[in-house]
């Protein structure tokens, strides 16, 4: 039954790949009734489990719950986004961001509840790390809009370079993975030599010393929760 229900709910997720706009297309009606498969083995999962189950205890879990609404609701949208395509009408299927709650919410999913519990609680913990790093960042793109906005630099594809604020935060915010290293810095460094200690002093400030720190904070906080929830936390 595991081996089943996992093999469905990987068939599910991966609808995903085949599904308009897709990487292999493949035709509406397969699509569906592949996803109305899946839904129907998810359902008779859950009614299996039901009569297992005290109806009480059953009825109190809000992963029974959750997966009942999922359901629904991807019926919902499938028939839906099924009627507006008969008629020729552009519409989007939203419910494809609910396809992980199978994953996360049956009873063989346990240890997958575990980490996904153990992320949750370790989030809160980390914004005062985060906030300081998207400070900094701002202050950093502050500082960049301020020496290169008004030199009428360009970059190579004869674009602007750094003369609007929330396209300098954001390839700043690139340069921390130092994916755009080193074409971001060029335009400017091209203008003068001297303007590369500005991106020196960023990528030490932000990649260096917050990366290592948020990933550290991260790391503790998540073997801490980890611990917690498999020493007895129930499930």
């Amino acid at each position: 039954m595991r081996t089943v229900t996992y093999f469905f709910i990987f068939l599910n997720l991966s609808l995903a790949v085949f599904e308009e706009p897709a990487v292999y297309p493949l035709p509406f009606l397969v699509t569906s009734l592949v996803e109305v498969l899946c839904l129907l083995v998810f359902f008779g999962r859950l009614t299996h489990y039901a009569k297992v189950t005290i109806p009480d205890v059953f009825w109190k879990d809000t992963k029974n719950i959750c997966i009942i609404v999922a359901i629904l609701l991807s019926l919902t949208d499938l028939a839906i986004y099924g009627v507006l395509r008969m008629y020729s009408v552009r519409s989007i299927r939203w419910s494809r961001i609910m396809r992980p709650i199978f994953l996360i919410n049956f009873a063989e999913s346990r240890q997958i509840r575990r980490a996904f519990r153990s992320i949750r609680n370790t989030l809160p913990e980390i914004t005062y790390v985060f906030l300081l790093f998207m400070f900094s960042l701002l202050m950093f793109s502050l500082m960049a809009l301020k020496l290169f906005g008004e030199r009428n630099l360009q970059t190579a594809e004869g674009l602007p370079y750094f003369r609007n604020y929330l396209e300098i935060v954001f390839d700043l915010y690139v340069l921390v993975t130092t994916a755009n290293s080193p074409d971001v810095m060029m335009p400017a460094f091209d203008f003068s030599s001297w303007y590369v200690l500005f991106f020196i002093a960023f990528v030490i400030v932000n990649t260096y010393i917050f990366m290592s720190l948020f990933l550290a904070v991260v790391y503790n906080n998540y073997k801490k929760h980890l611990k917690v929830i498999l020493g007895g936390v129930n499930d």
